[in-house]
């Protein structure tokens, strides 16, 4: 367990390196602007030097805006995914200071492009750590919870005011280049993790009676049994079926190499669910 935890925290501080090492070698040189919490930092940082005498610097902003975030993450989302995703994004904002601002090319859209593929990689495996970099994906989680509605459209709506932002302030040629960024960055994640806001597991074991309570010590989910018989080998067995939300798919992989290493499990992604969904 402590193993885990120590892999764990490695790939949260891997995640937010990248993420400042993104900002700060293609996106910040270039004016193209990052998405959720980090973009919103980038995008007032610019605009309090350019039109007020105070500077404050990216990663001290990042840092502010993402106070109150954990605050509400740790009483709606979840202690622990609270937590470290509150390392996630102190730890950016201190590589934010610690590298240097460099210009890595002259071609805005090799530096959105690239710059997206970079952040994209800390961010996705973060995620699938269970983990987040705070900020947007918290508020869009909160409020998907609140209504019972996809993550997207909300992750779209408040990404969509930093983009129409910076166009209206400097120029629509780098709101489409951060366009392309955000493009390039979700299909990357999309390719480590999932963007899905809800999953269903199959999971085929010879363990039914561990698993579940396994499952039900970590996660406040309801599994439908389901009796099986393998086609070849001729041999019962049980298949659990639980919807859970992205969140949660790390917690239920640990579980399930834990209990069962050798369980059949399918992840797919669950379009919609009726009926009682817990969302707390």
């Amino acid at each position: 367990m402590l193993w885990l935890e120590i892999k764990k925290f490695s790939i949260v501080i891997a995640g937010a390196f990248l993420t400042a090492l993104g900002m700060n070698l293609f996106l910040i040189p270039a004016n193209v602007y990052s998405s959720g919490f980090t973009g919103i930092a980038q995008l007032l940082s610019k605009v309090l030097t350019d039109y007020t005498p105070i500077h404050i610097s990216i990663g001290f902003l990042l840092l502010l805006l993402n106070i109150p975030v954990a605050i509400l993450g740790w009483k709606k989302v979840g202690k622990s995914f609270t937590i470290y995703s509150f390392i996630s994004v102190v730890l950016s904002s201190l590589f934010l200071e610690i590298i240097p601002v460099k210009e890595m090319s002259h071609d805005i859209l090799l530096n959105a492009v690239f710059g997206g593929v970079i952040i994209a990689i800390g961010v996705g495996f973060t995620l699938k750590w269970g983990a987040s970099t705070g900020g947007l994906d918290i508020i869009a989680m909160v409020l998907s919870r609140m209504k019972d509605r996809p993550i997207g459209p909300y992750m779209l709506a408040l990404n969509s005011v930093i983009i129409l932002t910076a166009g209206f302030l400097y120029g629509w040629e780098k709101a489409l280049y951060t366009l392309v960024f955000l493009y390039t960055s979700t299909r990357v994640i999309d390719t480590i993790h999932t963007r899905h806001s809800k999953l269903t597991a199959f999971i085929i074991t010879k363990k039914a009676d561990e698993m579940k309570k396994a499952i039900h010590a970590k996660l406040v989910r309801g599994i439908t049994m389901i009796p099986g018989k393998g086609a070849f080998s001729n041999e019962t067995r049980d298949i659990m079926m639980i919807v859970i939300t992205r969140y949660e798919l790390f917690d239920l992989e640990r579980v399930i190499k834990e209990v069962d290493p050798n369980a059949f499990t399918n992840i797919i992604q669950t379009t919609g669910v009726y009926g009682f969904f817990r969302r707390d």
